[in-house]
């Protein structure tokens, strides 16, 4: 699993426009990472998204799990430094509900949590590096509505992006790879595989 904050936002879907896309701690909580959104004059969105899909091989124990997720989260951007790039900045709530298929046991997850972006670097050959700072806390429920983990604390992490030819435009930005953890979890980290899985069996 991911080092802190089971899923982190890592870029919202207004902040770099296109489709979800998901680095899966435990081969499933999602940590949503996409492509950017505007630059130049300050951008503002508040976003609701609702999506859920199924992980057949849940925390890799075997289990079919349903995970409902639901987002929502306040974005914005302004054009920083020199060359005019983008810094994006979000806070938000993500709400995942995890569903055993076989048996119909359930687990939610909330998640508050603020990003921002620390650093943007253009790499000069069509990229670039973001260094994101993730703040918040995480609680993991059980079916009684009792707390079976928690993971507050903050992270940095970096994301490298295609800025499409246009490094001050993030509307033509294409997520590329999550580079990694830089500095790992100050507080708390419960393991989440270990917690939910007893609880959907």
């Amino acid at each position: 699993m991911r080092p802190a904050r089971w899923p982190s936002f890592a870029r919202a879907r207004s902040t770099r426009l296109g489709a979800l896309s998901v680095l899966l701690a435990c081969g499933l909580l999602l940590a949503i990472v996409q492509p950017a959104a505007s630059a130049g004059p300050p951008f503002r969105e508040t976003i609701h998204e609702e999506f859920d899909f199924v992980e057949s091989n849940f925390c890799d124990a075997g289990l079919t799990v349903e995970v409902a997720t639901v987002l929502d989260i306040r974005v914005q951007a302004v054009a920083h430094g020199p060359d005019r790039l983008a810094y994006f900045l979000q806070h938000g709530t993500r709400t995942d509900v995890f569903t055993n298929l076989a048996n119909g046991k359930s687990v939610t997850g909330v998640v508050n949590v603020f990003e921002k972006d620390l650093r943007v670097t253009d790499n000069g050959d069509g990229t670039l590096t973001v260094l994101v700072l993730a703040t918040g806390n995480a609680v993991l429920y059980g079916a009684d509505g009792k707390a079976i983990a928690r993971d507050p604390g903050q992270l940095r992490f970096e994301l490298l992006i295609d800025h499409g030819g246009t490094p001050t435009d993030p509307f033509d930005d294409t997520f590329l790879a999550f580079l990694g953890v830089v500095k790992g979890s100050t507080g708390r980290s419960d393991d989440f595989c270990t917690a939910v899985v007893p609880a959907l069996s």
